[in-house]
């Protein structure tokens, strides 16, 4: 892992932020989560603090959210789709990655939406 990784927070479990495997970066699941603590609850402001814990991930990987091919969002509520777009389309631009979007029973400490990705480096 490169010198970005002194500022990510320990994982909340047994597992990495990251894995690198060849060219590919595979990030786990983010969620609107502050590095601090603090949940964003509002779908709009949640979508996108969990994409900006992702570039930050990415970042310490070497990578940015350019180099993403493929992500998949996770949603509480599917009727949240539209706002999570609206705001995930503003990171993602013109190009975006392959996505997968579905919605769950539940996710980890009450969050709206938690969005994990693959990227691509050479």
């Amino acid at each position: 892992m490169s010198a970005g990784k002194d500022k990510l927070p320990p994982p909340a479990g047994p597992y990495s932020h990251f894995r690198r495997a060849g060219n590919l970066i595979f990030v786990s699941g983010q969620l609107p989560v502050k590095w601090d603590g603090e949940l964003a609850t509002e779908i709009g402001a949640a979508t996108a603090q969990a994409i900006e814990n992702l570039r930050t991930v990415l970042q310490s990987a070497g990578a940015d959210l350019a180099n993403v091919v493929k992500t998949t969002v996770f949603l509480a509520d599917i009727r949240d789709f539209a706002a999570m777009n609206e705001m995930y389309a503003r990171y993602f631009g013109a190009q975006p990655p392959a996505r997968s979007s579905f919605q769950v029973a539940a996710l980890p400490k009450g969050a709206r939406v938690e969005i994990e990705a693959i990227a691509a480096v050479e």
